[in-house]
C-alpha cells in the first residue's frame, strides 16, 4: 500500500510540472507572436515612409531640372537611383 501511495504522489508532481511547462511554453509562444507582429507593423510604416521621402526628393529634383539651366532631353527622362520614366516621348 506504501508503494501506491508514493507512486501516486509522484505522479500528481509530474502532472503538475507539465501543466507548468506547458502554460509557459504558451505564453513565451503568445509573446513572440506579438512582438512578431508588432515589429512588422513599424516595418511597413517604415517603409511607407522611406517611399514618400523618395517620391518627394525624386518631385524636387524634377523641379530643379525643370527650372534650371538647359538640359539635355536624355537628362531628364534619368530619375534619382538610376530610374528611368517609361512614359516620356
Amino acid at each position: 500500500m506504501t508503494k501506491s501511495f508514493t507512486k501516486l504522489k509522484h505522479q500528481v508532481k509530474s502532472s503538475r510540472y507539465y501543466i507548468f511547462w506547458g502554460a509557459a511554453t504558451i505564453a513565451v509562444m503568445a509573446g513572440q507572436i506579438y512582438v512578431g507582429n508588432g515589429y512588422r507593423k513599424m516595418s511597413e510604416s517604415v517603409g511607407d515612409l522611406t517611399e514618400m521621402i523618395e517620391i518627394k526628393m525624386e518631385m524636387e529634383l524634377l523641379e530643379r531640372r525643370r527650372t534650371g539651366p538647359y538640359m539635355p532631353m536624355i537628362d531628364l527622362m534619368i530619375i534619382s537611383f538610376g530610374k528611368k520614366l517609361s512614359n516620356v516621348s
